[in-house]
């Protein structure tokens, strides 16, 4: 072996090694295989973590949505990176949902209100209207970073 270096987010380790034969030099990039905790569904079922499912999640709730694909893979590395951290040996299917909601929330609006409409089963206008409002008054509209979900609303009231 050469060189080793640890990448910024700490994830992976790469190292430029060398054929102890023939003398060409290559790079590995390696990573620990830590176990997630496996899911606990609402009907008691019990599956292992998949990670291709949270995956899956985001690109549902973000799809056509103005946000880089390296945005959602920090977000997806951030849910990760939590559920390791809890040490727990099974986790709630619930709590997947709101460590996904919580990154939504941060990457877009709209894809956020849109896993939330699924994800607690809105049954009416009226639920997504009380979920936009606590969104709004939450999170206000990044200056530059996210659209606002209802437009102006000053503007909307003296048309109306």
């Amino acid at each position: 072996m050469i060189d080793s270096r640890v990448s910024e987010d700490g994830s992976t380790i790469r190292r430029r090694r060398e054929c102890e034969q023939c003398g060409e030099r290559f790079n590995t990039f390696e990573t620990a295989e830590l176990k997630l905790p496996a899911v606990a569904k609402s009907d008691g079922r019990r599956e292992a973590f998949d990670e291709r499912k949270l995956r899956t999640s985001f690109e549902r709730a973000l799809q056509k949505r103005p946000v880089a694909s390296e945005a959602v893979d920090v977000a997806v590395r951030a849910v990760l990176d939590d559920l390791r951290r809890s040490g727990e040996r099974e986790v709630p299917s619930l709590r997947v949902g709101e460590l996904v909601m919580r990154e939504l929330k941060k990457l877009d609006q709209v894809a956020y209100v849109r896993f939330a409409s699924v994800y607690r089963s809105f049954a009416d206008v009226q639920a997504f209207r009380e979920e936009i409002e606590m969104l709004e008054r939450d999170l206000p509209v990044l200056e530059g970073l996210q659209l606002p979900l209802l437009g102006d609303a000053g503007a909307r009231k003296r048309k109306l």
